[in-house]
């Protein structure tokens, strides 16, 4: 009910008594309803705006009020309404209290807290309990000693730093990742405040143990039981996952399974609905895929701190480099597309290229002394496709600050672009594959025309990109240095956060096209909309005698596989 203003009098009463010629009902109207829009605009500015009544005063004056339009007070009402309105649907976020860290500027880990799922250890300590069953051509037990590193590497012929040095095995990122995770400065026990989730899943070790030999249902066997798990925890539905992410050492192909049947290649982990929510952290990505990220294959090098690093740069700058460019690896006869025939016919041609080739058995590609030598006596190295895209070959020669030469984009330039400059004529040479294949470029005619000074600040870029690029000792941590951990926790935190934001704003991408995922990991900050782009003829999906594009992955990963064993002495 309305309050009515108390009055002594009647208004006859009043008339009569001060002796006045009678007012009208209309002007004690009048003044009734003035007093009353009076207290209603009061205690809107004053109170609902939260400012003190003088500013609101002076802001809007109440002579009278008539003064006051009806489409002004709409105007101001409709306001505070949405106002009202975004702060009540901002709150139903659970994750803006996460958000809300960011802005204390007194917390050093504010924005950046991480919170690990405690998972059942089949998932992970079990495994590496059990890690003669890891690999069917490799002893796994050696390379997760020393908290996944390997054993120390012996510096006999003086190509490594005295400290830092291990034989780590390629596929180690699973158990070097997760163990640097437990050395992260902001990790929390309260999930309401964290950036991102971890799942420390060895979903690469996971599928090593299967992928011969074993059905489907063996091989999908922990990945769907981890899926079940997650979804039950409360963590999970504060976001349906996409604020979860994990890590597997292996490539991405390993992991889309494309049917039922068991004569296909891998696991369905990636092709799981619950998985496509989360962010998967893997040596190669897919560049028609969007649930998965390229992080970088493993090096031989694990600093302890900072000086480690620094001083390892700077015996890099001071360096002889004798060849113009070098090659290790070995022919792809069975693949008619590589170019590695090629590669290998040019190098044994000239004096200017130093060769390591790397066929079955004995090989000095086996020895991580003979190949960091070689890279660290030459100014390119040439870094063509393997079975599949990627190469750790091409962090190893960035290492020892030799430039890279790539010959498909593939290769580097839409798998790493959390740690590698976007703008990649800053640290590599490009030379198309058919350049290679059709026209019989020469590599050491393309190579030559490169001005000194160019090649000298290429060489400072690669140099200097060491840090990212390299996972620092799990047992330590680096002080101001970021390694490729940091790198990509960060990039990782990055994403959730702008996905977080882009809920609250309602500001959904509608025109995302997944089949284009790599070109938006080219796009510049802000930019949403991509379109042709140079490499589409790249990345154009290649079609099988079944019109699937995906198989023919799948037998990149099986040769991968088969090629394996000349990686490990």
């Amino acid at each position: 009910m309305r309050r009515r203003l108390p009055v002594s009098t009647t208004p006859e009463e009043m008339e009569k008594s001060n002796g006045k010629t009678p007012r009208s009902r209309v002007c004690f109207l009048a003044l009734l309803a003035a007093v009353f829009w009076f207290f209603i605009f009061y205690f809107h500015f004053a109170v609902l705006s939260s400012s003190p009544p003088d500013q609101s005063m002076q802001a809007v004056s109440f002579p009278s009020a008539s003064s006051y339009t009806k489409q002004h007070f709409t105007h101001r009402m409709e306001h505070h309404i949405s106002h009202t309105r975004t702060m009540s649907a901002e709150k139903k976020f659970p994750f803006m209290r996460a958000l809300g860290t960011a802005k204390n500027k007194s917390d050093p880990c504010g924005g950046r807290y991480i919170y690990v799922h405690d998972l059942p250890s089949r998932f992970n300590e079990d495994m590496l309990r059990d890690c003669r069953k890891l690999s069917l051509w490799t002893n796994m037990c050696k390379f997760t000693s020393n908290a996944g590193l390997g054993p120390p590497l012996d510096n006999v012929e003086r190509v490594f730093s005295n400290t830092g040095w291990y034989a780590t095995n390629q596929f180690a990122v699973d158990v070097i990742f997760s163990n640097r995770m437990k050395q992260y400065e902001c990790l929390t026990k309260d999930s309401s405040i964290a950036a991102a989730v971890f799942v420390p899943f060895y979903a690469g070790f996971d599928i090593a143990r299967y992928l011969w030999g074993y059905n489907i249902s063996t091989r999908d066997s922990a990945s769907l039981d981890l899926v079940n798990w997650l979804m039950k925890q409360p963590e999970w539905n504060v976001m349906g996952g996409r604020d979860h992410f994990l890590v597997a050492g292996r490539i991405t192909w390993d992991f889309r399974r494309l049917s039922d049947t068991d004569s296909d290649w891998g696991n369905k982990l990636l092709f799981l609905p619950a998985a496509k929510n989360m962010s998967m952290l893997v040596v190669e990505s897919s560049p028609w895929n969007a649930n998965d990220f390229g992080i970088p294959y493993p090096t031989y090098f694990h600093p302890a701190k900072d000086s480690d690093v620094l001083s390892w740069q700077d015996r890099m700058r001071k360096l002889e480099r004798k060849w113009l460019f070098s090659f290790a690896g070995a022919p792809r006869p069975d693949n008619p597309k590589s170019i590695r025939g090629q590669i290998l016919d040019q190098c044994k041609k000239t004096s200017a290229c130093k060769l390591l080739e790397c066929d079955f058995g004995e090989s000095k590609c086996h020895s991580p002394s003979s190949i960091m030598q070689m890279f660290q006596g030459s100014l390119f190295c040439l870094q063509p496709q393997g079975d599949s895209y990627t190469r750790r070959s091409a962090f190893d020669s960035m290492l020892a600050g030799c430039i890279p030469v790539f010959f498909h984009p593939g290769s580097a330039y839409t798998q790493y672009t959390w740690h590698l400059p976007r703008d990649y004529t800053k640290y590599s040479v490009f030379i198309p594959e058919d350049d290679i294949r059709k026209r019989n470029v020469s590599i050491e005619e393309r190579l030559k025309l490169i001005p000194p000074e160019v090649v000298k600040a290429m060489r400072e870029t690669v140099i200097s990109l060491i840090p990212s690029i390299v996972y620092a000792d799990p047992r330590s941590k680096l002080e101001t240095l970021k390694d490729a951990f940091d790198v990509s926790v960060q990039a990782v935190i990055n994403k959730v956060t702008k996905l977080r934001k882009d809920i609250i704003e309602n500001r959904e991408d509608k025109d995302f096209v997944e089949e284009n995922s790599w070109k938006y990991a080219l796009l510049e900050e802000g930019k949403r909309t991509v379109g042709a782009h140079e490499w589409d003829p790249f990345f154009s999906k290649p079609k099988d005698a079944n019109n699937d594009s995906g198989s023919l992955s799948a037998e990149a990963a099986k040769s991968s596989w088969k090629n394996e064993q000349r990686d490990q002495s």
